[in-house]
């Protein structure tokens, strides 16, 4: 210890423990900030796994671009599929059907059951490279042949149909004609198309587990009357975050009557209200640091009145004031320093062993604190971004050591005789 500054010696030999009441003080203020720093890792930390599984299950439906017209109709898509295919940076390609339809269920006991729902017609080979349905299917199975369909299971409880069960699909089309015949005299009414359930699918979304029904692309053409056509294309790309990088380069590709939206631009206000959260939530975990940060200046002013003697010592002895300084500011870096190390360490503990946490809490109180049916994790997210780690370790350090920097003024502009007067 020796070869340290005097100025940082005397700032460590004064942070030993000592039975007084200044001790004490330094000693929940080192707490203080461990528990800061711990809360807003967990916290940020959780927030981050839950926008990136979110995220992931969004991706994992929906596409990362949709090509399409302004009339929402691609007729001869073929080779623009292939035009597509060619960017370096697209995965995979596959046309796609939407639209919205009127669903009846045909129980064998009782009355029907109607709802309105999306149907979205796919090619069930060139799915499996744009989406997870094929992987999704949790009941029945990923059979779209003749007259089948999937069912989100959202849907399939609220219904009460099951893999097997057939239900009616009313579309557009159908309630013209239906429309039609009635104000057509001697004219037969048409009757909607009858399917099969022949699976239930769950992509761990429930806005789509609730909200579609998936048909091969054939059937959905022939419901919407779009012949060989197809609303348009969903694209696949090898790396997300570049959806506006391809769509500017495929805009120029396929020229003006392209109309391309990216994944962003689907889900904006639910991708933008995640990041406002995690921002709100993070600035006012910080006031746990600040709060901290007060019990530091507390014990470092209560230190200053009872070293003032020693100060005016050794400024008689020829210490400058910024030495004096640095001695105080040395004491508030060190409590800064052992609370943002405790806390990292404990942070990191606690989101590595989150679940257990949860499992145990589950046990005690009888109350699931974290429903995997609201908010359709199986497990709670983490995500550690080393950013996000070293904003809160670093911010942290800063606060404590700007918490020790008034009564380290106090300290340095004591003058040797009034420091001494009543000695």
């Amino acid at each position: 210890m020796t070869s340290l500054p005097f100025e940082l010696m005397l700032a460590l030999r004064y942070l030993r423990p000592k039975r007084t009441f200044v001790s004490v003080i330094t000693l929940i203020s080192i707490i203080g900030v461990m528990l800061g720093v711990a809360v807003l890792i967990i916290v940020i930390s959780v927030m981050s796994g839950f926008d990136k599984e979110l995220r992931d299950k969004i991706l994992g439906f929906s596409a990362h671009l949709r090509v399409s017209t302004h009339a929402n109709r691609v007729d001869d898509w073929h080779p623009v599929s292939d035009l597509i295919s060619k960017n370096p940076n697209v995965r995979a390609v596959a046309p796609y059907v939407i639209g919205q339809v009127l669903i009846e269920t045909q129980p064998e006991v009782g009355e029907p059951a109607w709802i309105a729902q999306y149907v979205r017609g796919i090619d069930p080979l060139l799915e499996t490279n744009v989406s997870i349905l094929p992987r999704s299917v949790v009941a029945g199975e990923y059979n779209l042949r003749s007259d089948r369909i999937l069912v989100g299971r959202t849907i399939a409880n609220s219904l009460g149909i099951a893999p097997g069960d057939a239900v009616a699909i009313y579309s557009p089309r159908d309630l013209k004609k239906m429309k039609d015949s009635k104000d057509s005299e001697g004219q037969e009414a048409r009757m909607a198309d009858d399917y099969e359930v022949a699976g239930i699918f769950d992509v761990g979304y429930y806005e789509y587990n609730a909200s579609f029904v998936v048909t091969s692309l054939r059937e959905a053409q022939d419901l919407f009357d779009l012949e060989d056509s197809v609303n348009g294309l969903m694209v696949m790309l090898h790396d997300p975050m570049k959806a506006d990088l391809v769509r500017t380069e495929l805009g120029r590709t396929l020229g003006a009557n392209a109309f391309i939206t990216t994944w962003i631009d689907e889900n904006s206000t639910f991708l933008d209200a995640l990041v406002v959260e995690k921002n709100v939530m993070f600035y006012l975990l910080f006031f746990i640091m600040i709060v901290a940060a007060f019990g530091i200046m507390s014990a470092l002013i209560t230190f200053v009145v009872q070293k003032t003697r020693e100060i005016g010592m050794l400024k008689a002895l020829g210490a400058t004031s910024g030495q004096i300084m640095l001695i105080f500011l040395g004491q508030s870096l060190m409590v800064g320093v052992i609370g943002v190390i405790s806390g990292f360490c404990l942070g990191l503990l606690a989101v590595n062993y989150r679940n257990e946490f949860l499992a145990v809490m589950n046990r005690l109180t009888g109350f699931e604190l974290f429903p995997a049916k609201i908010y359709n994790f199986a497990k709670l997210p983490a995500l550690i971004d080393p950013t996000d780690i070293a904003i809160i370790c670093g911010g942290s350090l800063l606060i404590c050591l700007l918490a020790g920097l008034l009564p380290a003024w106090n300290a340095g502009r004591l003058k040797p005789v009034e420091a001494l007067r009543h000695e």
